[in-house]
């Protein structure tokens, strides 16, 4: 997505996300957290698998994408996670941002219901309060996209994360973004082969970064550009 487009998604989110905060209580999700008893840690389902030296694989569930549109228009999420339950995915990766990706957090409850695979709620964070949010609905991770955020709010919602028992992915581009995911000791990091101004994915982009990252203590991800 280009540079625009981010910001433009990150507006409407900070808009829906203070139109939330007026209907919804800290403690209703409180709540909430405290009944679900379906979580599972992230973190360490990708590491096991690691260790047992085979494949990690986190899994996508989207309907659409303001790169390549409506990608299904007979959208099941919940018929999806069961193709990917079944073909053995480590995690999934579930799209909930409501208007430029037709996600909805409703849908991590839905899989969740019928599947005991960590999920991590795919989404723009851009404020604490998504995090219990997120996790009333079931999901086990968040995703920080370090362009969309400043370096303050990036730390802060990492540590609410943490605070919350969820494990995280701090998500950068470049070089310079991947020194700064070095200071959130235990987080995933993930590298996103997509390039934010040319909407273009090239796979190199992870060796490119993965020097930088060599001593960083938890796994790496490789993200987008595979198939």
């Amino acid at each position: 997505m280009s540079e625009n487009i981010l910001e433009k998604i990150i507006s409407k989110k900070i808009k829906r996300v203070d139109e939330i905060k007026k209907t919804t209580k800290i403690e209703d999700l409180t709540k909430l957290i405290e009944q679900n008893k379906s979580y599972i840690n992230f973190k360490e389902k990708i590491k096991s698998k690691i260790q047992e030296d085979k494949t990690s694989l986190i899994a996508e569930i989207k309907k659409a994408s303001p790169s390549a549109g409506v990608i299904i228009d007979d959208y099941n999420p919940v018929d999806i996670a069961k193709i990917y339950y079944e073909k053995k995915a480590t995690c999934l990766s579930v799209l909930t941002e409501e208007e430029f990706f037709l996600g909805n957090l409703i849908h991590i409850s839905k899989i969740k219901d019928k599947f005991n695979l960590p999920i991590l709620c795919k989404d723009f964070f851009i404020d604490k309060f998504q995090i219990p949010l997120a996790k009333s609905y079931g999901a086990d991770a968040i995703l920080i996209i370090l362009a969309g955020v400043s370096d303050d709010l990036a730390y802060d919602l990492y540590e609410e994360a943490l605070r919350y028992n969820m494990s995280v992915i701090v998500e950068v581009h470049t070089v310079e973004e991947a020194k700064k995911a070095l200071h959130f000791k235990e987080a995933l990091i993930g590298i996103n082969n997509r390039n934010l101004k040319t909407l273009k994915t090239d796979i190199n982009t992870t060796y490119a970064i993965h020097d930088v990252l060599k001593d960083h203590k938890e796994p790496l991800i490789s993200e987008s550009g595979i198939k």
